[in-house]
């Protein structure tokens, strides 16, 4: 049966399985629902599964190192009027002492205003 079922949207991964009416990916975590695939690639969702928008304000949940420099983005760090974006880093933002980069949206988490 695992044949039948599609691929994993977020990380391609050909060994999904069906609970219910949800695929789960085994590799990665993701869970969506078969017929809502074409949707699941437009909505940004956060590390625990919030959905993202322009605007929001999201905390890092990671230590994430700033690729060609020595600075470091620390777990905590509050980044305030993200823009989604499409491509592999799904956020544009500007961090508070580092400057304007690219994140991804798993290594964020929403904060509720």
């Amino acid at each position: 049966m695992t044949d039948t079922l599609p691929p994993c949207p977020e990380c391609a991964s050909e060994f999904t399985y069906q609970v219910d009416a949800l695929l789960i990916c085994p590799e990665c975590g993701h869970e969506w629902s078969p017929g809502a695939e074409a949707e699941s690639e437009a909505v940004v969702r956060d590390a625990v599964g919030n959905v993202l928008a322009d605007g929001d304000t999201v905390t890092v949940i990671k230590d994430l190192k700033v690729k060609g420099s020595s600075s470091v983005v620390k777990v905590g760090t509050k980044v305030r009027g993200i823009r989604l974006v499409e491509g592999d880093h799904d956020i544009d933002c500007k961090i508070p002492g580092i400057g304007p980069m690219g994140l991804k949206s798993q290594f964020v988490k929403k904060v509720s205003d």
